[in-house]
């Protein structure tokens, strides 16, 4: 900051008089809020906790002027002489604010953000906002790309730093609560209301973990039942955006005719029974999360609109000229596999790049069973207080029904079960005989009843039963490489180098790199 001279200091390195007009002299480097801003500013008191803030700068005079400053506005605040000496003092002294000059000898602001970021145990606990020369703004806009919170040029508008300051305080604050949240969610074994401790739901929490916090579109995979709408609340109710509406569409239940009017919304008259004027999904939703239920299932006219609000964030009602702008989190579900749903035109490509930018797939029942006992003791003690009975527990015979069968419909299946138990149970234990007739007596899907099962006589080598295992479920997939090769447990670049041995028609001769 040495060429633009001292910051927020007069002569005798006293604070002025704030008057309303930016000053930029030898002795003052910040614009003054008027006295209505001032006023205004009066509102942004510091948190109760007073929030750490660590101002790294070269130049004495600036870094004095600046800590003073920000110290009248009841924020708790240390300095630095340079990007080294901040990275020093941010070890022991943990600041949630870092405010750094951009350019400083032995360590500028940038190269101060990436180790501040693998410092902290999570990259956003840290808040730092960059100080910049107009001529440096790409190099500004670069740190946000790196995970800076926000930066100002010079000359600094107190009343700009101060609403930043203020902003970040409220962002550290909502993420420190919810982090106590998550914390608290999975030392009870669950996260929102997804329970599971088996391996793979493990893996699914971890995702929304992830995730949550941002706001990246989110594509929910999975067959019908296993809860992606669970999952799509659980990335809101985690989210900075958890106090504001959540609103679900099931694509699938929605005539044509009246798709896009209950996304978009409409205006009066604007088609025959259109008798008054109808907001849409997307207004409704306006600084929360809409989550599209089995979005395979939306017409493709109407994709292509939709595509079109994802893309420019703004939203026309049908029979209006005038676009509405609209800050949306769009989660997405689907019971197909994308890829297929793609390639028979169920699915703009398009869309479903836009939707994919991060997907999470839920796993049928049957393939994480060890997660049945605690689904078990959720829905009963939900239902029993649903329906205002004393059920508090399965009989062993009945968890072993459970635990044997496939559950094809998954935990909505499960949840359905269980509830209808509990109506006709007289005891507080559900035993078989509140068991819907005849479940749990399915037949085995064996090669003698199951038409897909493969089917190996004696002396077949193990080679000729992989090759026949390989090409069945090949077959199942619709040919689909990529889902084959997860169902088998083997990578895809060994399903491409299994069907070039065998000479399958199958088979593609372009290379594929195994996922890192």
């Amino acid at each position: 900051m040495s060429a633009s001279g001292p910051l927020g200091t007069l002569p005798g390195n006293k604070l002025a008089a704030y008057r309303g007009d930016c000053v930029q002299a030898a002795e003052a480097n910040y614009c003054r809020p008027s006295a209505a801003a001032a006023r205004q500013q009066e509102s942004l008191s510091p948190p109760m906790n007073q929030e750490k803030v660590l101002i790294v700068e070269d130049e004495e005079n600036e870094r004095t002027g600046l800590a003073e400053l920000v110290s009248s506005w009841g924020y708790r605040v240390e300095t630095a002489r340079d990007g080294a000496d901040g990275l020093q003092k941010a070890t022991h002294w943990s600041p949630s604010i870092v405010i750094t000059d951009l350019k400083m000898p032995r360590m500028g602001g940038i190269e101060l953000l990436g180790h501040l970021g693998q410092l902290a145990e999570n990259a956003q606990t840290i808040a730092v906002i960059l100080v910049t020369a107009q001529g440096t703004i790409d190099s500004a806009v670069q740190a946000m790309r790196m995970g800076a919170y926000d930066y100002i040029t010079k000359p600094i508008d107190t009343n700009r730093l101060r609403t930043i300051l203020a902003n970040a305080s409220a962002l550290l604050g909502t993420r420190a609560e919810l982090e106590a949240t998550r914390r608290r969610l999975r030392d009870a074994g669950s996260l929102g209301r997804l329970t599971g401790s088996s391996r793979k739901m493990q893996e699914i929490f971890r995702l929304i973990e992830m995730v949550a916090p941002s706001t990246a579109s989110v594509l929910i995979t999975g067959a019908s039942g296993t809860g992606k709408e669970l999952v799509a609340r659980t990335i809101h109710e985690l989210s900075p955006r958890k106090d504001r509406t959540f609103v679900a569409i099931n694509c699938a239940a929605i005539p044509e005719t009246l798709m896009e009017s209950e996304i978009f919304g409409h205006e009066k008259g604007a088609f025959t029974g259109a008798l008054e004027r109808r907001t849409g999904c997307f207004e409704l939703a306006e600084g929360g999360t809409l989550l599209l239920d089995e979005i395979g299932e939306m017409p493709v006219g109407t994709q292509a609109k939709l595509l079109r609000v994802l893309e420019d964030r703004k939203v026309r009602r049908l029979g209006s000229k005038v676009e509405t702008a609209v800050d949306v989190r769009v989660l997405a579900s689907t019971n197909k596999v994308p890829d297929e749903a793609v390639a028979r035109g169920e699915l703009r490509s398009d869309l479903y790049y836009r939707l994919n930018v991060f997907n999470i797939h839920m796993p049928p029942l049957r393939e994480h069973k060890e997660d049945i006992p605690g689904l078990v003791e959720l829905l009963l003690a939900e239902m029993s207080n649903k329906h205002s009975r004393r059920v508090g527990a399965v009989s062993e015979a009945v968890l072993n029904q459970f635990n044997s069968y496939c559950w094809p419909g998954n935990v909505r299946e499960l949840r359905n079960t269980i509830e209808r138990a509990i109506i006709v149970c007289e005891a507080g234990v559900i035993e078989t005989k509140h068991l819907p007739p005849g479940f749990g007596q399915a037949p085995l899907r064996t090669a003698a009843s199951d038409p897909d099962a493969v089917r190996l006589g004696v002396g077949t080598t193990v080679e000729e039963a992989e090759k026949m295992l390989i090409l069945k479920t090949l077959e199942a997939t619709s040919n689909n490489k990529t889902r084959a090769a997860e169902i088998l447990g083997i990578s895809l670049k060994t399903l491409h180098n299994k069907l070039k041995e065998y000479g399958s028609v199958a088979a593609d001769t372009t290379p594929v790199k195994e996922d890192a």
